[in-house]
């Protein structure tokens, strides 16, 4: 119980306040001890959520929860600085019921609860959708990269010990020198002792440090993160599809779903694949076109591909047949014979080689139908969707875009908790309050 002084002629009396006076109806806390209450925590595999029959009690992990997500919104992520605000902060007096853990114990439920923290995250998303917040008609994909807690001195030691370790290999097989085992087992020792094996060097806003790249997906109706999830790729090329299928179920299976990336996404093969699971990309080919010479012959795009007999037709009307496919560039190759291009009237314009090759993607039809679906109105929408919400959990959850668990499993919690604070804060934001709790409270 707290003391307010009064004013007027009551100046000078004091009167006695509870915490629950405090706290505003409509107030965060509020709202966080609503969600976190409707939550199936069993269900969603925290530990210790029912108590058990013998023995000291553990702390509620409702109430570790609840800790954590007001400490995210409040850029408060340090279990230590967590647990001095248990203990002078009177919000979280409130919402604790004036618990007060350790910060071994605040530190030890986040670093457990990994999967389950997900699945909190993910059944915020369901209460979304059944309230009408995410509608899931299109969804906008992006990735960032977030600074690893190693510094990029042991990182780069680590790569050192691989090479190392990779050299004496291939030279032992080749018998090329006398290895010292002693050296060996060193080696491998240090190896097993890094502390994150998995954060690797990425291009970031503050130049190559060792990082992780965060990819989400946001729906375009209110801008909530329907899917996140912290990759080791140092780029995008290979998360269309698994980003566009996790968001689809997330946002109830439609029929039809449309997704919208950059150009950084252009992956043929995983864009038909979306295709035939009703997910229509929106994404800018990237691949370069005129692969001849200087750039001064005929490109690409000046050959006709004839669908029906999958042919090409040159400038000057002769037909280019297939001739065999490149497996590892993805690309049937097709060429006109060369007696003649030998005759041919352009072929200074065309090749300096005997004869004309065209290559042409195995996913050709799928990167030209997102190109075209990736007009100029649809790509101002990805980028008032997808850009905002990583601004935000950079510098006002974040507060610093660099992670404070080590190993991606680590840094995947703390993203899933981040994304949990995010989404509470947009909902708050839109529906007010008062709203948001009592949509909550009902069952």
């Amino acid at each position: 119980m707290a003391f307010i002084q009064g004013e007027g002629r009551s100046q000078g009396t004091l009167f006695p306040v509870t915490l629950d006076e405090l706290i505003p109806e409509d107030h965060v806390c509020r709202v966080i001890d609503a969600f976190v209450g409707r939550l199936d925590m069993a269900g969603l595999g925290f530990e210790r959520a029912e108590a058990a029959e013998t023995g000291r009690p553990g702390y509620d992990p409702r109430d570790l929860l609840k800790l954590y997500l007001y400490g995210y919104l409040q850029q408060i992520r340090s279990s230590r600085r967590l647990e001095s605000e248990c203990q002078r902060n009177v919000e979280l007096m409130w919402l604790l019921g004036r618990l007060c853990p350790d910060h071994k114990s605040i530190a030890e439920f986040r670093r457990v609860h990994s999967d389950a923290v997900t699945e909190a995250g993910a059944e915020l998303i369901r209460f979304a959708r059944s309230v009408g917040l995410v509608r899931g008609e299109w969804v906008a994909i992006d990735g960032s990269k977030f600074r690893a807690v190693s510094s990029a001195r042991s990182v780069r030691e680590r790569e050192a010990l691989k090479r190392y370790l990779e050299e004496l290999a291939s030279a032992d097989a080749q018998d090329e020198v006398v290895i010292d085992p002693s050296a060996v087992a060193a080696a491998l020792e240090k190896l097993k002792k890094h502390l994150e094996p998995e954060a690797g060097f990425m291009r970031t806003g503050d130049g190559i440090a060792p990082a992780y790249n965060v990819q989400t997906a946001v729906d375009a109706e209110h801008a909530l993160i329907v899917v996140q999830k912290v990759t080791r790729e140092s780029n995008d090329t290979r998360s269309l599809q698994p980003m566009a299928e996790a968001a689809k179920v997330a946002v109830g299976e439609p029929q039809r779903m449309n997704v919208i990336a950059d150009a950084g996404y252009s992956h043929g093969e995983q864009a038909e694949a979306c295709q035939g699971k009703g997910i229509l990309p929106h994404v800018p080919s990237n691949r370069s076109i005129n692969n001849q010479g200087d750039g001064t012959f005929f490109d690409r795009t000046a050959f006709q591909y004839q669908e029906q007999s999958d042919t090409f037709v040159c400038p000057a009307g002769q037909t280019l047949t297939r001739k065999q496919l490149a497996r590892k560039d993805r690309a049937v190759i097709y060429a006109a014979q060369p007696e003649v291009c030998g005759a041919c009237a352009l072929k200074g314009r065309c090749t300096a080689r005997s004869r004309r090759f065209v290559k042409r993607h195995l996913h050709e039809a799928a990167l030209q139908g997102m190109d075209q679906r990736a007009t100029p109105e649809v790509m101002r929408l990805r980028r008032s969707t997808v850009e905002h919400p990583f601004a935000t959990l950079k510098y006002r959850i974040f507060g610093h875009p660099r992670f404070l668990l080590r190993g991606r499993s680590g840094a995947q919690t703390e993203m899933s908790l981040a994304v949990m604070a995010y989404n509470l804060k947009r909902m708050f934001n839109i529906l007010g309050g008062l709203q948001l709790k009592a949509s909550f409270s009902i069952v």
